[in-house]
């Protein structure tokens, strides 16, 4: 069954019934936030053939990723999601089956952080695009920024990079590392088509800094890349950094499949690991990085200068600068 066999009426009725009764239906949602916090928003917008594709990640991972990655701005800025709406533009010959399947992965991942779809739009369109807005809130005073960063302060990653592009590089390639073992190989495609957002990093967060008595942190998310998260951050705090390829977390069943060198260059360009890059007082990082495990590691620290390196503390390889461009652009 067809988009064009049931109506824009149709089409809303099935939208609907993913969202709460009580919120949808009039012009547009409601939601309150308490006076000590602040509203957090943000937009992606997703389009077919060039954020997702059946061949890689079919309709379910593709809502499942849309709403990851707005989830994933949230956690970024240090804010806990509230709600999301959706605008979706299809063609009439789009299936019906293929909506509702996006929408049912958008909801599974929103539910695990009680996060309601309360609103959104339809419209005609030669090429599938989802724009989803995402509302969340923060305390006032604690706002993660890009611009916060001091020198000498460390640059904490919650966890591997690299797997959701060694998970996009086995599903367009069947073929490729039939040699890992199914738990791994399974592991790296979900990497790719059901990342998490790492909202779970925020308290542990919270709870260090308030111990410390000063909020003393800036940070981005990795979607773009761990490099252009560095980079960005450097940038807009007007810092330098030097990274130690050695301490960057990789995961272990790469080497399996690419060399070393591929590895790294997956990890730092490869992109949509949906991660944390996090920068803040070095004894506090060490905290973070017990606390959270699990892959999370200090990957380099801040510099006066202005210059972002790659470094290797081992001494084999000679210092590089991070690239901004290497990683995915649009233009």
């Amino acid at each position: 069954m067809k988009i064009k066999d049931i109506g824009e009426q149709g089409l809303l009725t099935i939208l609907q019934r993913f969202c709460p009764a009580e919120i949808v239906g009039d012009d547009a949602a409601v939601i309150a936030v308490p006076a000590d916090r602040s509203l957090v928003i943000t937009t992606d917008m997703l389009v077919d053939r060039v954020h997702f594709s059946d061949r890689t990640t079919g309709p379910y991972y593709a809502g499942w990723r849309a709403a990851a990655a707005n989830l994933s701005d949230l956690a970024a800025m240090g804010a806990t999601p509230l709600a999301v709406t959706v605008a979706l533009a299809v063609s009439a010959d789009t299936a019906v089956d293929w909506v509702e399947e996006f929408y049912r992965g958008m909801t599974a991942c929103l539910e695990v952080y009680h996060t309601p779809i309360v609103g959104g739009d339809v419209v005609r369109s030669p090429v599938v695009t989802v724009a989803i807005t995402a509302f969340g809130q923060v305390e006032c005073d604690r706002t993660i920024c890009r611009s916060n960063a001091r020198s000498n302060w460390a640059i904490v990653a919650t966890g591997v990079h690299g797997a959701s592009r060694a998970g996009l590089e086995l599903l367009l390639n069947p073929e490729f590392g039939l040699n890992l073992e199914k738990g791994d190989r399974t592991s790296l495609i979900l990497a790719h088509q059901r990342p998490k957002p790492r909202l779970d990093v925020l308290p542990v967060v919270w709870e260090i800094l308030d111990a410390a008595g000063e909020f003393s942190i800036a940070g981005m998310d990795s979607s773009d890349g761990l490099a252009d998260a560095i980079v960005q951050v450097c940038r807009a705090s007007g810092v330098g950094a030097k990274v130690d390829r050695t301490k960057i977390p990789i995961p272990y069943s790469l080497s399996e499949i690419v060399s070393t060198e591929k590895a790294l260059d997956w990890a730092l360009y490869g992109g949509e690991d949906f991660e944390l890059v996090l920068f803040l007082p070095i004894a506090r990082a060490k905290l973070l990085v017990d606390r959270i495990g699990d892959g999370a590691a200090i990957v380099g620290i801040t510099t006066e200068s202005k210059d972002i390196l790659l470094s290797d503390s081992s001494g084999i390889c000679p210092d590089v600068g991070l690239k901004i461009d290497r990683g995915f652009q649009h233009f």
